[in-house]
């Protein structure tokens, strides 16, 4: 039986995030930040909480912006001496470090989603069965280890995080043209939507392509699902996406209250 150390969780992180800044943004969606580290760090946090240590970070647009973050990161949990003369580096443990093994895999910049988890794939999965994805914008308080037992359990090919999008707007309730109600941004909308989070057997590989016209949401998942092979694990808790300004001014509201929901109950780190 796998165990959640042994699942690599493969995340997407090659988007050019149009909505929230595209090509004009400094940086890649990613690694925008969300109180004092980047939103992808917020997201490895969540994993890590419940045990999974092994990332691939699926690269694609402003990949060095990721990547020299990734190569300089024991700088940002350590003291360290440079020796100019030598060119030598010392480092000195002053603190817990996260027990992470991060490869970043480069996978184009124009790639799908899914031509990004193949190529990753091909590279990188190892022996695992078994294997995580997400999105590199997507936060939530699921429990990771639970969805994991569930797919490990019912047998099927993939299992995907079904999630109530948060209300954008206002939600009126009318009486003809009377408001019997009003309720400012409800946190819920109504139905279910794709919440990323994705756990898939090793099998699921052949439903993907490297062709960069391959996405994930689209031939993958829509076959999937016909087959019979594709799980939903439903979530009724906090999830959000950062797509718009509006959704970064909302979740930074949230890390400034200094209980973010997706940290747990009590707001503890990873």
């Amino acid at each position: 039986m796998s165990r959640p150390e042994e699942i690599p969780v493969f995340v997407l992180c090659g988007g050019r995030g149009t909505r929230l800044g595209g090509q004009r943004a400094p940086l890649p969606k990613p690694m925008v930040e969300l109180g004092d580290r980047p939103m992808l760090l917020h997201i490895l946090e969540s994993y890590a909480r419940f045990g999974f240590r092994r990332f691939i970070l699926c690269t694609g647009w402003r990949a060095e912006a990721i990547a020299g973050y990734f190569m300089l990161m024991p700088g940002l949990f350590c003291d360290f001496t440079v020796d100019l003369r030598t060119r030598e580096v010392f480092w000195h443990q002053n603190g817990p470090t996260p027990e992470w093994e991060i490869t970043v895999a480069h996978t184009g910049s124009d790639a799908g989603t899914g031509a990004r988890i193949a190529r990753a794939a091909a590279r990188h999965l190892g022996d695992a069965q078994h294997f995580a994805v997400t999105y590199g914008d997507g936060l939530a308080d699921v429990d990771l280890a639970a969805e994991l037992d569930f797919h490990l359990a019912h047998g099927a090919l993939g299992t995907v995080l079904a999630v109530r999008p948060p209300a954008r707007f206002g939600h009126l309730a009318l009486d003809g043209d009377r408001v019997r109600a009003f309720q400012e941004k409800p946190d819920s909308g109504e139905g279910w939507i794709n919440g990323g989070f994705f756990f898939f057997r090793r099998d699921f590989l052949a439903y993907l392509s490297p062709e960069p016209a391959c996405v994930l949401e689209r031939e993958p998942l829509e076959r999937l699902a016909r087959d019979g092979e594709l799980r939903v694990f439903v979530h009724d808790g906090f999830w959000s996406c950062l797509d718009t300004p509006r959704d970064h001014e909302r979740l930074q509201g949230l890390c400034e209250s200094g209980a973010p929901p997706w940290r747990g109950a009590e707001g503890e780190e990873a």
